[in-house]
């Protein structure tokens, strides 16, 4: 189902508005940070396609974030790493990197609408939408910047790292990664706090 800007609209006629889509990316892998990007779509320049990035293949999710970023009008990225997953846990370290990517935009949000149903303490008023990443265009935009944001960033981490094949599975558990983890020991942007390296390594 393609995402549409519904809520958007919704939230002009109430006058909440600037809107901005909250989304995050990594809160399952093994290493490397987790990632959330807010946008503030165009209303007149809303990119045709947008979806929950699961839904997308990986050209499609580089297409559209391409075009995220050429007719956003406001754009936030932020993180939470590895270090502060293990010393906040990963949901306090999620909820972190919303706030970052909020207070990271040019322009303040009147309102915030986030992924899931969990929503992070903002300034403005938030809500909270389950399968928002799949039904509103501003979270999906947010869910295909954060994700397209993480795996360059795991790719990066690879060529640091190549042992652990980062580029092939985003830190997550794979069997490949967890051969590697067993094989190599951690490296500093595993999560310590994790199973299968929590009790077994330390930072």
């Amino acid at each position: 189902m393609t995402a549409h800007f519904y809520r958007e609209t919704q939230a002009i006629s109430n006058g909440l508005w600037p809107l901005a889509g909250v989304d995050e990316v990594g809160r399952g892998p093994l290493a490397g940070p987790v990632v959330a990007a807010a946008v503030i779509l165009d209303p007149q320049a809303v990119p045709d396609g947008l979806d929950d990035s699961k839904n997308l293949t990986p050209a499609r999710r580089e297409e559209l974030f391409a075009l995220i970023a050429q007719s956003a009008l406001a754009i936030g990225i932020a993180s939470a790493t590895a270090v502060e997953i293990d010393a906040i846990n990963i949901r306090q370290a999620t909820l972190l990197a919303m706030r970052r990517a909020v207070a990271a935009l040019a322009l303040q949000p009147a309102c915030v609408l986030v992924d899931g149903n969990d929503p992070p303490k903002l300034g403005c008023p938030c809500d909270c939408v389950i399968g928002g990443d799949a039904q509103i265009a501003s979270i999906a935009a947010a869910s295909i910047v954060a994700k397209v944001t993480r795996d360059a960033m795991m790719a990066r981490l690879c060529a640091c790292y190549p042992a652990y094949g980062f580029s092939l599975h985003a830190g997550y558990g794979t069997p490949r990664h967890r051969a590697a983890l067993q094989a190599h020991g951690p490296c500093p942007e595993h999560r310590y706090s994790f199973a299968p390296v929590k009790g077994v390594w330390r930072r």
